[in-house]
C-alpha cells in the first residue's frame, strides 16, 4: 500500500507500523516545531470530528510532506481526545473517522477495499458488481446497523455468503473502522504528557462544552430542551454521540420533538451524526411521524417505553406521569407559573 493511502486509512496496521518505524518520540510529536502542522492537524480533526465529519486531503504520491503531517495528526488527535476522556468525545470522534473513510473506501478499486476487508480479518470476494462476505462476518459487522435492510433475514445468501454491493461492504467496514477507534481509546498517556498540550485542549474542550449544552444542534427556538424527560435527554445524546437507536426508541424521541414543536428541518439535522443516516428516508419517515400520510403520531406512553427497555434516569416527576409528553407540559408549565396566569396542565396524555 503506498504512503499516501497509509495517510489516509491510519488506522490500518500497516499505517500503525510505517509510524512506528519513523522513530518519532512522543516528546519530539508535542514538542518540535518541526511538527507545528502536524499537531494543527491534529487538533483541526477533533474539532471537525465534533461538527460531524473529518474532511480528507486530497493526496498524490509526490506529496511527501503533506502526507507526513496527516499520518502523524493522527496520532496527535488520539493523544487529545485521550487527554480530554470524555465518552462523548471519544464516540463522535470514532465515528466522524469512520465516515470520512466510508467515502473514500466507496470509490476505492474492489481490489483496495478488499485489502481493507482483509486488516479487520474479513474475507471478501469480488463478484462481478459484488461482494461475497460469509454470513458470520456479516453478522458481526452489521450487529449495530438498525435499519430493517440490514437484516441477515432481508439480504440475498446461498451456501452461508451474503451478496453485497461495494457500496454496502464500504459502510460493513465503516462500522468496523468505527469500533476499532473507539475501543482502542482512551489512551494511557501521561499526565505532564496532556499538561504539555494544554493550549491545544483547551479549543477542544470549549467547543466540546457547547455542544453539550445544545444537544449539538443548535437553536431549538421556542422548544425548551432543559424541560426533557429523562428518556428523551437521553436519547438525544446518543444521537449527538453518534449512537444507532433502536427504532421503538428513534420513533419516540421523533414523535415527541414534532409535538412539542421542534421542525422536521431541525430533527434532520439532528440525526444526520447517526452511523446509518440517509437524510432522504429520515425526512420522509420524519414527515410519515408528522402526519403526511393522514395521521399524526403522539409517542408512546411510560409503560409501552418501559415494555421495549427505553425508559432511562427516571426521576421523581416521573413517578407521577403517565406519558413523556405530560412529563414536558408540567415541567414547562412550573417553570412559567410565576411568568402569568397559567392553567395547570391538562392530564390527557397521562391515560394514554
Amino acid at each position: 500500500m503506498e504512503e499516501k493511502d497509509l495517510a489516509l486509512y491510519p488506522f490500518i496496521t500497516e499505517a500503525s507500523s510505517y509510524v512506528s518505524g519513523l522513530g518519532f518520540s512522543l516528546e519530539r510529536l508535542i514538542t518540535s516545531r518541526a511538527m507545528d502542522s502536524a499537531r494543527s492537524r491534529g487538533v483541526e480533526r477533533v474539532l471537525q470530528a465534533l461538527k460531524g465529519e473529518i474532511y480528507k486531503p486530497q493526496l498524490l504520491v509526490s506529496d511527501e510532506s503533506k502526507i507526513l503531517i496527516e499520518l502523524l495528526s493522527y496520532p496527535f488527535s488520539r493523544i487529545l481526545v485521550s487527554c480530554i476522556d470524555d465518552n462523548f468525545l471519544i464516540r463522535r470522534y470514532a465515528l466522524a473517522e469512520a465516515v470520512s473513510c466510508y467515502e473514500l473506501l466507496r470509490l476505492e478499486s474492489s481490489e483496495f477495499i478488499c485489502s481493507i476487508a482483509s486488516d479487520f480479518r474479513v474475507d471478501v470476494i469480488p463478484r462481478d458488481h459484488e461482494f461475497d462476505i460469509h454470513f458470520t462476518d456479516y453478522i458481526r459487522l452489521a450487529s449495530s446497523m438498525k435499519a430493517l435492510e440490514w437484516k441477515l433475514v432481508n439480504r440475498k445468501i446461498q451456501k452461508g455468503h451474503v451478496y453485497i454491493s461495494k457500496e454496502e461492504l464500504a459502510r460493513l467496514l465503516q462500522e468496523a473502522i468505527r469500533d476499532r477507534i473507539q475501543s482502542s481509546l482512551p489512551l494511557n498517556i501521561p499526565q505532564d504528557i496532556c499538561q504539555m498540550c494544554a493550549q491545544y485542549l483547551s479549543p477542544i474542550q470549549t467547543e466540546l462544552q457547547q455542544m453539550k449544552e445544545t444537544f449539538g444542534s443548535g437553536d431549538f427556538g421556542a422548544v425548551e430542551s432543559s424541560m426533557f424527560p429523562p428518556c428523551m435527554v437521553h436519547a438525544i445524546s446518543n444521537v449527538r454521540a453518534g449512537v444507532n437507536l433502536a427504532h421503538s426508541m428513534r420513533f419516540a424521541l421523533t414523535s415527541f420533538l414534532r409535538n412539542v414543536g421542534m421542525s422536521v428541518d431541525d430533527i434532520i439535522a439532528m440525526f444526520n451524526v447517526s452511523p446509518d443516516f440517509d437524510i432522504e428516508k429520515t425526512r420522509y419517515q420524519i414527515e410519515h411521524i408528522s402526519g403526511s400520510s393522514g395521521t399524526e403520531y403522539k409517542p408512546p406512553s411510560c409503560s409501552t417505553m418501559r415494555t421495549y427497555g427505553n425508559c432511562y434516569g427516571a426521576d421523581e416527576l416521573c413517578s407521577r406521569i403517565k406519558h413523556p409528553l405530560n412529563y414536558y407540559r408540567r415541567k414547562t408549565w412550573f417553570k412559567h407559573k410565576n411568568e402569568g396566569s397559567q392553567q395547570p396542565p391538562s392530564s390527557e396524555h397521562d391515560t394514554t
